[in-house]
């Protein structure tokens, strides 16, 4: 599950420069964190209209990331073509691949985060930074490339107090990896000395 969080307000009203404007949401991710399904579609119509701009209509899609014909979409929501930007309520992800095929401007209403999950119907945030080299397996299934503010890969920083990080106060991330690597009798994993992230490995597209 992608992570995302609603841009402020204020930040969107001065993206939208246009005079008609089609608002998409996300019918999986964003739906589950209620930053882009129905209810938060149409409360971001009713604030966008009271601040005069022009709504022409909205629609959730099942998954704006994953859309096999945009013919399908322009056939259901006409009034896409009569706008002059869309605003998609979804991931980084979903703003690309609508930007592929809609021949207009495209804004994004949130800022993408990390790669969570969901646990219990629960979503857990933070779970994997992406990094294209996965050794999750040593800190005990805890990344943390994602979960410790600094992204250390050998240890905690020592700037930790009373189990509170530092930088913005989440949990220290290493103490947990030492309580799950107790927990698994696997203790030697933090013997080994890991070179940094090999950044080649993300696999950016090549140009």
């Amino acid at each position: 599950m992608i992570i995302s969080r609603q841009k402020e307000f204020h930040d969107i009203l001065q993206l939208l420069a246009e005079k008609n404007i089609f608002i998409i949401g996300c019918g999986k991710c964003a739906k589950k964190q209620h930053v882009g399904g129905e209810p938060e579609v149409k409360d971001m119509k009713k604030r966008l209209e009271a601040a005069g701009r022009n709504i022409t209509g909205w629609t959730v899609l099942n998954s704006a990331c994953s859309i096999s014909s945009w013919k399908e979409v322009l056939s259901v929501n006409p009034e896409i073509e009569r706008s002059d930007a869309i605003l998609v309520m979804s991931c980084g992800g979903g703003v690309s691949v609508i930007s592929g095929f809609a021949g207009i401007q495209v804004y994004p209403a949130l800022d993408t985060e990390s790669l969570g999950g969901v646990v219990c119907n629960e979503v857990v945030t933070e779970q994997c930074g992406m990094c294209g080299d996965c050794t999750i397996w040593l800190y005990g299934g805890i990344c943390p490339v994602i979960q410790c503010a600094k992204g250390l890969l050998n240890g905690p920083c020592g700037g930790a107090l009373e189990g509170k990080c530092e930088v913005d106060e989440r949990l220290c991330a290493w103490d947990k990896i030492v309580e799950r690597l107790k927990e698994l009798k696997k203790l030697e994993n933090l013997d080994k000395i890991n070179e940094p992230k090999d950044h080649m490995k993300k696999g950016r597209v090549k140009t």
